[in-house]
């Protein structure tokens, strides 16, 4: 019958005051929306599960989350007439496990090969003895805990099993849908139930090259080569027994020499380059860890960075700019391929660049930098304050209610940190701290990729360092890369643009980009290499998953003084 009847009965409830006012409001905004088929049962067994269900959602009348439950149930069932998808019943009453649910309960005994844990899927309310006395209510308790087992599963295996704003606010990610009703009727009606959950397992080649890590861990170390031996930097034309092997590591041709010749060099330096290094071909104890594939993988390194491929987007898109964290590093990729890489330098751990996904859909060449009021108050106010020159020394405007206002005409000793009724922006130029470019993703925490004057850190292996917007080194070489698929826009048009004024570009199409963190990366020959926990993101979730590890190397910080370095 076509009837809103949870909403009907819950409004009943609501007037009887059995129903606290929240959900009394819920109730009947719900009559007002929903339109729900509530199909009659058609077998003894049905009626059972309906009646546990009706005395489950008449019960959850104090709690929220029960109730919002109760009611998904109560709805879902009674639309295929409360028949159960999990549980049979023979000609002579004796309950069972369906098929599909037998499956199910072994792929719950594997989830470890998941990285999952199977006592999150296998608990005490999915026994089947619980259900022996054909009690209605233990009959549907079991059938509806199933389900829930279940979708359990299904959003661990497609989202993760930790929600990320629980790790870190600054992990701003959102959980993908799952339509759970529809996904239930495929499952019920499946002689295959693993084949149609494993369709929401993540599809990134990361995640399946870490998923098979995982199944060869502690088998064979057939993921890492046999490790170059630590010894005394090799500087070019200089000679060293492990020459040969560093040559095999990076695919050359193998010769006999020990000579560190030019050949070598060069690929070293490409090397260090797709690393993060310095680029100086010297090979010192940096290179060499690289060379080895950094720190030694841990397990729980394996299942957190598995974890987060999780958090990913299903679609990373087609053609995608890539910033992961931990490398310092930029890529835009095409159908899965790097087409161009460059370095950045992100937020410092005081000043995290927060990990999301978005669309570039703006650049801007000569761009005003208008300074967050984070930065005015802890550094711009208490400098202009002290010399009132400072903003014309910095090529920065003070703003009063619209209009740019002359800091030679403020009384000052009437204005505070706290207490700065203006706003400030860097006018476009050469010391402009967002350099001659920016790339916008427009979000809430206001973001983005720009050019910087500060190009000296660059240099750095450790790249944190920005008040949390992302620096690019070759801004110019990026856009170009960035523009393939824009007939009208490229590098070299954008410089075309120099001058005084601000100029905004437009693309015809929006670019995914993710600005994401991975400890781990796997290259296409299935090396995996390691990189430093900058945020400490890695081990907060490894915590959090309960995996319980020793924990990693503490990554040390370059920690010489950046003078005046007010760049986002």
């Amino acid at each position: 019958m076509h009837k809103v009847l949870a909403s009907l009965v819950a409004l009943v409830a609501a007037t009887s005051g059995a129903l606290s006012p929240a959900l009394a409001q819920q109730a009947v905004a719900s009559l007002e929306t929903s339109r729900v088929v509530i199909a009659p049962p058609q077998n003894a067994l049905a009626r059972t599960i309906k009646d546990g269900l009706s005395a489950a959602y008449y019960s959850a009348t104090r709690d929220t989350t029960a109730y919002n439950e109760a009611q998904r149930l109560y709805f879902l069932y009674g639309e295929r007439h409360f028949d159960p998808i999990w549980l049979s019943q023979d000609a002579s009453g004796a309950i069972s496990f369906s098929p599909a649910a037998e499956k199910i309960v072994a792929l719950f005994r594997t989830a470890d090969t998941e990285g999952l844990r199977p006592s999150d899927y296998l608990t005490p309310d999915i026994d089947l003895s619980r259900a022996k006395s054909g009690d209605p209510a233990a009959l549907a308790a079991l059938e509806t805990a199933f389900s829930r087992a279940t979708m359990r599963y299904a959003n661990h295996i497609h989202n993760g099993r930790i929600r990320p704003q629980s790790v870190s606010e600054n992990l701003d990610i959102q959980p993908k849908k799952i339509d759970e009703a529809a996904l239930l009727e495929r499952l019920a009606k499946s002689d295959d139930p693993a084949s149609i959950l494993a369709e929401l397992e993540p599809k990134h080649p990361e995640f399946l090259a870490l998923k098979q890590a995982l199944a060869n861990f502690g088998k064979t170390d057939t993921a890492r080569p046999t490790p170059i031996a630590e010894g005394a930097v090799l500087r070019p034309g200089g000679t060293d027994a492990r020459v040969p092997a560093i040559r095999e590591r990076l695919k050359l041709t193998a010769l006999g020499s020990n000579s560190y010749d030019d050949m070598l060099v060069s690929a070293v330096k490409s090397f260090q380059e797709s690393q993060g290094l310095e680029v100086d071909g010297i090979i010192g104890p940096a290179t060499v860890a690289a060379l080895n594939g950094g720190s030694a993988t841990r397990r729980e390194d394996i299942l957190a960075n598995m974890e987060r491929w999780r958090w990913m987007p299903s679609d990373l898109g087609k053609f995608n700019v890539f910033v992961n964290i931990p490398e310092f590093r930029l890529a835009v990729n095409r159908d899965g391929h790097e087409e161009y890489t460059t370095r950045v330098v992100v937020g410092t751990t005081k000043n995290q660049t927060p990990i999301f996904s978005d669309n570039i859909r703006h650049l801007v060449v000569n761009p005003f930098w208008n300074v967050p009021s984070s930065i005015i108050r802890g550094e711009i106010a208490p400098a202009v304050m002290r010399n009132p020159g400072y903003t014309d020394a910095k090529n920065m405007d003070l703003i009063y209610n619209g209009s740019v206002v002359s800091p030679w005409q403020v009384n000052w000793s009437q204005v505070s940190s706290t207490n700065f009724p203006f706003r400030v922006r860097q006018r476009p130029g050469p010391g402009n701290s967002l350099g001659q470019i920016k790339f916008l993703f427009p979000n809430k925490h206001d973001v983005y990729l720009h050019d910087t004057p500060s190009k000296s850190l660059f240099a750095r292996s450790y790249r944190a360092f920005s008040h949390g917007c992302i620096r690019v080194q070759n801004p110019f070489e990026f856009a170009d890369a960035l523009m393939a698929n824009e007939p009208n826009i490229s590098g070299a048009s954008l410089e075309a643009m120099f001058g005084p004024n601000e100029k905004w570009v437009n693309p015809q199409t929006s670019i995914p980009v993710h600005l994401a963190y991975f400890t781990l990366r796997v290259d296409g020959d299935g090396t995996i290499r390691s990189y430093g926990d900058v945020y400490g993101h890695n081990e907060k979730l490894i915590a959090a998953m309960g995996l319980n590890a020793a924990p990693a190397p503490a990554i040390i910080a370059e920690t010489s003084p950046i003078a005046d370095d007010l760049s986002p």
